[in-house]
């Protein structure tokens, strides 16, 4: 079990957002608690495991205790103290922006320790970043987020890109990761609010 570090808290604290987020939406469409801790499990987890084989490592969801409890934790204390079914949609896309945003960055910080180059180190951020998202929608029985026209995937690039840049000039961790993290939360809400989107075909 790897002892506690800055890269390993911001891992968990994006367990803990997408683990409610998944929640959250399972509450939302009537599941019961075993399906609300299974949605959020695998929203919390996927983007990790993901990862995980890509850079071919053990995942640390089935090696490391802490990552699994969180997430069962995390899910089953939203369905038991969830909001009202009419704030549940924006409490979705808040957690999830804030799930996004430490995700990509620990993915992308987690290749490049792994000696992945940068570009893709950054690929494979982005993909941990929306993995949990993905997973989370398509059992809720929703299109994807990130296949919609909405700034998802991008700004989760962007926040990768942001985090490698700023370790290539060896800023210190804990500021890369709320820096990035943060930047990547932003743009994600923003776009949420002014109702940014890539452009589609017509």
């Amino acid at each position: 079990m790897a002892p506690l570090s800055p890269l390993l808290v911001a891992d968990l604290v994006g367990i803990a957002v997408f683990a409610a987020s998944g929640a959250t939406a399972a509450v939302a469409k009537r599941l019961d608690l075993f399906g609300v801790i299974f949605v959020g499990f695998l929203a919390a987890l996927g983007g990790g495991i993901m990862r995980d084989v890509f850079i071919n490592v053990q995942p640390f969801a089935f090696v490391d205790w802490r990552y699994a409890l969180v997430a069962v934790l995390t899910a089953a204390a939203t369905f038991r103290l969830h909001p009202t079914v009419s704030r549940l949609r924006w409490t979705v896309l808040v957690l999830d922006a804030a799930g996004l945003g430490l995700f990509v960055v620990t993915g992308t910080l987690k290749a490049l320790d792994a000696g992945v180059p940068p570009l893709g180190a950054c690929i494979i951020g982005m993909l941990t970043g929306i993995g949990g998202g993905l997973v989370r929608d398509l059992l809720t029985g929703e299109i994807p987020t990130v296949l919609r026209r909405e700034i998802y995937a991008v700004a989760g690039l962007l926040g990768c890109v942001s985090v490698a840049a700023l370790d290539a000039v060896h800023l210190q961790r804990p500021v890369s990761i709320a820096l990035a993290a943060t930047l990547t939360f932003v743009l994600r809400m923003v776009a949420i609010r002014r109702n940014w989107s890539a452009p589609t075909a017509s």
